[in-house]
């Protein structure tokens, strides 16, 4: 018996995209993406989606893109809040970009940002929340929305861990100004790389697109929102850089495979859903790990479980490593206290309690499109307290 974090939802389907992409042996970016964009943004039921090479340079593209917009007053006092608990590349780019970064405490049952402690970090500096939907569990955005509309603070949802989550009968993803997603081997729909920048705002979503592509202006229509094309010289507009962008381009290759998965996101969502219903009816009387809370609807990339004791965490990390069940922190962890912080401009609001508890006490399994139920059996069989 094997326990594994992720297993592949590709089939015929995908494999014949693939090979119809190396026989039209045009492999950049081109005609595929926009498809994939296009069907992903009916998905989330938002105006426009800009497809990348990762989740990781989605994130970055996101901030960037606030830098360059008309609407919003940002220079390098501008500050940032973060929950403490993600993965890396929800921080790094606002250290790419200059903000301050303040870091707050999650909630100890649903690992999401704790929303007493994010009111009370606000300051005037306060321009930015970063939301983060962790392990595919929707923040309460209602609240949220509430406090960036008051305190006229902009929302931004990191939604890479998440797709297919849903608050209030609401995608996570469709919430704030902008959101990210991932398409990784491990994530509710996989092109392997790739990733997803999605929002309503036109004129974001035109800095995205040349951002992504050197800054060039080739990517944007002829009437756009940040250049005046040329309209008797289209050779001119091949190579007319107007922002300080990156090259991000996702291959065709990624996005044809994309098109045929966001196909199969409903079908893959329910099953992980199921699955998480029989993992939480499992270890309902678990004496060991309390499993994580979901809010409204998520889509449960992971079993997230946090151990009464650090012993039996450890002891349980042994048997699972010995007994082919694989297993991981909760994300990073408390994020504050992984060496590189020492780079990073940032702050810390308060006591990271709950944040260390999951930093020390917290695992996570992997879910699937596949029925689990021998999986987690086995897991249940395996799990013991410490001698």
């Amino acid at each position: 018996m094997k326990y594994k974090l992720a297993s592949s939802s590709w089939d015929e389907n995908e494999k014949k995209a693939l090979y119809d992409v190396i026989e039209s042996n045009y492999f950049t970016m081109g005609a595929k993406t926009l498809q994939f964009e296009e069907n992903f943004s009916k998905y989330l039921n938002v105006k426009y989606s800009v497809m990348v090479n990762s989740g990781s340079s989605a994130n970055l593209l996101m901030v960037a893109a606030l830098l360059y917009s008309k609407k919003f007053n940002l220079n390098e006092n501008s500050e940032v809040i973060v929950p403490a608990v993600s993965w890396s590349t929800t921080y790094f780019p606002f250290h790419q970009c200059n903000f301050k970064i303040k870091f707050v405490d999650i909630d100890k049952d649903t690992y999401n940002i704790e929303l007493k402690n994010l009111i009370d970090a606000i300051t005037d500096n306060t321009k930015i929340i970063c939301a983060v939907n962790l392990l595919g569990n929707p923040c309460d955005y209602h609240e949220l929305q509430n406090i960036c509309k008051e305190k006229n603070i902009i929302l931004l949802e990191d939604n890479c861990e998440s797709l297919g989550a849903k608050y209030k009968d609401q995608l996570a993803g469709s919430f704030g100004l902008m959101s990210t997603h991932s398409f990784f081997f491990s994530h509710h729909i996989s092109t392997m790389e790739g990733g997803m920048i999605s929002t309503d705002d036109e004129e974001l979503y035109q800095i995205l697109l040349s951002l992504r592509a050197h800054g060039w202006t080739r990517n944007l229509p002829k009437n756009n929102l940040i250049s005046t094309k040329k309209n008797d010289n289209e050779f001119y507009e091949l190579f007319n850089f107007v922002l300080p962008g990156y090259n991000l381009r996702p291959l065709e290759l990624e996005a044809a495979v994309g098109i045929k998965q966001i196909e199969k996101i409903h079908k893959i969502v329910n099953n992980r859903r199921k699955n998480a219903n029989y993992f939480k009816n499992k270890f309902r009387e678990s004496k060991i790990f309390k499993v994580q809370t979901e809010t409204e609807e998520s889509s449960w990339f992971g079993f997230g479980v946090k151990f009464n004791n650090i012993e039996d965490r450890n002891y349980n990390i042994k048997i699972y490593n010995n007994s082919n069940i694989e297993c991981r922190p909760i994300v990073a962890g408390n994020f504050t206290r992984n060496p590189v912080i020492k780079y990073l401009k940032y702050s810390i609001h308060g006591q990271l309690n709950n944040s260390n508890y999951i930093h020390d006490h917290g695992i996570f399994f992997g879910n699937s499109h596949e029925d689990l139920t021998k999986e987690i059996d086995y897991l249940h069989e395996m799990t013991k307290e410490a001698k």
